[in-house]
């Protein structure tokens, strides 16, 4: 074998395989993702029915995220393994000596240096596209979590962090997408195929390109060997209980993520073609003949205050007589229902329970202003009920 053709190993098989899971899941993520944000263009319709429909989408999306996670928690104990018991150096970390070879790397390319930098096992360009999945996957977990679990989110943070996160995680997306299109492409796949992560092994001329202080510590025989067995037996006592620990609470938490509220994948259920009523007009059919009916009273206060300090006792009563004719199913802001009401509007949500001056519903109606009207008993029991930490039932 000539030095030309001679091969380095780079990536092992469970590394190739990490890296296909994670090809896989970021995909996914983004095929589905995308078109909810742009849920109007032709493109987005299209591959939202290749999916099979909005329900369906918003279910992969999930499960890819879900995927996604999963994986960071096998990367983090891999990493783990690697720091504690093998005692490797941390190669991923950027330092001084990035800066330098990023400054030298663009020099070099605009002609004003004759050398490339020689560069360790993983360059400054490797390095920023780590740190920045790395990055991109607290974001979009952190704002993930708001989105699928909006009114936790809202007990406990303004209802204006839903809106906020939604437009951090789109954008987030936007950014991850094209960095891939842009920076990951064109390094690995445009400048030159990258067969690393497919054949596990890089040329010599790549190695010298992107790799050469690797390469010469390689030759001269200075690459770190990994410790005696019997150390490592001694450090795995240490490390196998503590990653144990930690992946099953980092597994329980993901679990407890995705099933702590169903209210952002709950749709209207569309129906069925039987179900559907269809009225073919035969021939003219004459008009009936409209009956009187009495003119239907006005509830009084008396019966609105009256009833439990619930929504289904007296508060849906109160809401639905002094606001529901503006704020109903077609309106930004729906509180003709519990579970709308507690989501809240554009604005974010109206109802913080425990809460009642931070409220935008009283903060709303207290100064006398607004076109719904309480009384001052209507509004001290809403008050009363906020406090009581808004109950519905």
């Amino acid at each position: 074998m000539s030095e030309q053709t001679k091969t380095y190993q780079r990536f092992s098989v469970a590394q190739r395989i990490e890296h296909f899971v994670l090809i896989l899941s970021f995909t996914l993520l983004a095929l589905t993702g995308l078109p909810q944000k742009f849920f109007f263009s032709d493109i987005s319709q299209w591959i939202i029915a290749a999916f099979g429909g909005i329900e369906t989408i918003r279910i992969v999306h999930r499960v890819a995220a879900t995927v996604f996670c999963l994986q960071a928690i096998y990367h983090l104990v891999v990493m783990g393994y690697k720091l504690y018991v093998l005692r490797l150096e941390a190669s991923m970390l950027p330092g001084v000596k990035d800066l330098q070879d990023a400054i030298q790397w663009f020099l070099y390319n605009i002609g004003l240096r004759k050398e490339r930098p020689k560069m360790p096992r993983y360059n400054f360009m490797e390095k920023m596209e780590y740190w920045a999945m790395v990055w991109g996957l607290v974001i979009m977990a952190l704002t993930g979590f708001m989105l699928w679990n909006p009114i936790a989110t809202s007990r406990a943070l303004p209802g204006v962090v839903i809106p906020a996160a939604k437009a951090a995680h789109g954008a987030e997306a936007i950014l991850a997408v094209l960095a891939i299109i842009l920076w990951h492409f064109y390094n690995v796949h445009i400048k030159h195929w990258n067969w690393s992560m497919i054949k596990g092994t890089l040329s010599r001329e790549e190695m010298e390109e992107e790799h050469a202080l690797e390469l010469e510590q390689i030759e001269r025989g200075v690459i770190p060997q990994p410790p005696e067995p019997e150390v490592i037996r001694k450090r795995m006592r240490v490390f196998v209980p503590v990653a144990s620990v930690v992946s099953v609470a980092l597994a329980v938490g993901l679990i407890y993520f995705i099933t702590f509220e169903e209210t952002s994948i709950t749709t209207i259920p569309r129906p069925h073609e039987e179900e559907r009523q269809i009225i073919v007009l035969r021939s003219p059919t004459p008009l009936p003949t409209v009956l009187p009916t009495a003119t239907p009273q006005p509830t009084s206060e008396a019966d609105l205050i009256s009833g439990a300090l619930t929504w289904e006792g007296s508060i849906g009563k109160i809401m639905t007589a002094r606001c529901g004719s503006c704020h109903g199913s077609l309106g930004a802001l729906n509180i003709k229902n519990y579970p709308d009401l507690m989501k809240g509007g554009r604005s974010g949500t109206v109802i913080v329970p425990g809460d009642p001056q931070g409220s935008l519903l009283i903060q709303t109606v207290q100064g006398g202003t607004h076109p719904g009207k309480f009384s001052d008993e209507e509004l001290q029991k809403v008050i009363e009920w906020i406090q009581a930490g808004a109950p519905e039932k």
